[in-house]
């Protein structure tokens, strides 16, 4: 058979989450969003919304939680209007998660990565017996969950023990902790050139890197100088009748476009199609919405 290269979508896509039972984007301008998750009202920073807020201050004033930044980026504080909350559970679909006030303005997940659980969710469950799935940058693990939900055997790998103590967590509220899922504390590219030189093979891959980072044994990943090893690394790791590589990042100066164009230099002979764009996060008007991050994802 001759190798043939992924077909590449003409133009980009937006994945949109539109939010669900624990999670809603109420309303956004002025540089901040107003957001629930779950029975909390948040407030954070985010420089894309230069439009003005529909509802009115109180709305806003009346937040269960705002996040002041300092002048350092994703450094700050958070001001509660009651008492101060640990965390609290949320749920998307089996998969449940603890909600957390972390010090870099985030709650523990990223509620625009709904879309891919989605994409995700049926990819697996079309394919169906037990794919083997890859997880790097697993973070607290609620893609991990979405997918052991699913049928998949899920490696989840993160070089942040804390981070894999809370998807550990997280399994075990969401009532998944006898699935087949490995929790693995270790840099991801040591990982990946570990079970490449093994000869490891996985059916579905999912990776989501941060802009700048350490392993646990000082290992610094950045983003621009790191990404196109590892993304080769991963193209071979794939076996011989996988069916998804997704590839997610956040950063200013990315586009879909280069995440497409790099999947394409990794996966020469493989066919299928490359999907690119960004995903986003809709307001509970239904309107307006805010880029959050960018995508490219190969499927068989």
């Amino acid at each position: 058979m001759t190798a043939r290269a992924p077909r590449l979508a003409e133009a980009p896509g937006v994945m949109r989450t539109l939010g669900w039972d624990d999670y809603a984007l109420l309303d956004s301008g002025h540089g901040r969003k107003l957001e629930r998750y779950g029975r909390y009202t948040v407030v954070r920073p985010e420089p894309q919304c230069m439009w003005a807020p529909r509802l009115p201050a109180q709305a806003w004033e009346e937040a269960d939680a705002i996040f002041d930044p300092s002048d350092e980026e994703d450094a700050g504080r958070w001001r509660f209007r009651g008492k101060a909350v640990e965390s609290w559970p949320l749920a998307w679909g089996e998969a449940k998660f603890h909600g957390r006030f972390t010090a870099f303005r985030h709650l523990a997940f990223f509620p625009e990565q709904a879309a891919n659980w989605t994409w995700l969710d049926q990819r697996i469950r079309t394919r169906g017996g037990q794919p083997k799935v890859l997880n790097l940058f697993g973070y607290t693990g609620v893609a991990s969950l979405v997918m052991a939900a699913a049928g998949a055997a899920v490696t989840h790998v993160d070089a942040s023990k804390k981070a894999v103590a809370w998807a550990r967590e997280n399994a075990e509220l969401s009532g998944l902790s006898d699935r087949p899922i490995r929790w693995i504390t270790e840099d991801a590219r040591k990982y990946v050139q570990r079970e490449a030189r093994r000869g490891s093979r996985y059916d579905g891959i999912i990776l989501d890197p941060p802009k700048y980072g350490r392993g646990p044994g000082g290992e610094v990943w950045r983003l621009f100088e790191d990404l196109p090893e590892l993304a080769g690394l991963c193209a071979e790791l794939l076996s011989e009748d996988a069916s998804f590589l997704v590839l997610n990042a956040y950063a200013e100066r990315i586009s879909g476009a280069a995440l497409c164009g790099l999947l394409a230099e990794k996966l020469p002979g493989r066919g299928g199609r490359i999907e690119w764009g960004e995903l986003a996060l809709t307001e509970q008007a239904g309107e307006r919405q805010i880029g959050m991050s960018f995508y490219a994802r190969w499927s068989a």
